[in-house]
């Protein structure tokens, strides 16, 4: 699958006018995508397709869910929480989308 993602910031303004620089939002964003970048997600109590990526020498990332796409949504909003966020972040909305207009929202709340 092939999938476009959107992820927003929302907080107060901060001193330089801005909620999340973009520079900082990419450092956040991009090495998540990189690791999902052309790789296989697979569930990690499915033997049969783990041992055929391993055939394969396939890239995958191993997971404890089903790869709907809001359940990718939540892995996203995890990883997206571990970030040193600005502390003027208090919500992330993260959209997937499957299609063009086919999507899967969810947001987290941190303050």
């Amino acid at each position: 699958h092939s999938y476009k993602l959107l992820v927003e910031f929302d907080g107060e303004i901060d001193k330089q006018g801005m909620i999340i620089d973009y520079y900082d939002a990419e450092k956040i964003i991009n090495p998540i995508i990189e690791k999902l970048d052309h790789a296989f997600m697979v569930n990690k109590n499915d033997q049969v397709v783990l041992e055929f990526l391993e055939k394969m020498n396939s890239k995958k990332v191993v997971v404890d869910f089903q790869s709907t796409a809001e359940n990718i949504c939540l892995y996203l909003l995890n990883e997206i929480e571990k970030a040193s966020l600005p502390e003027n972040v208090n919500e992330i909305k993260v959209r997937v989308y499957e299609t063009s207009h086919d999507y899967a929202e969810e947001t987290l709340v941190l303050k």
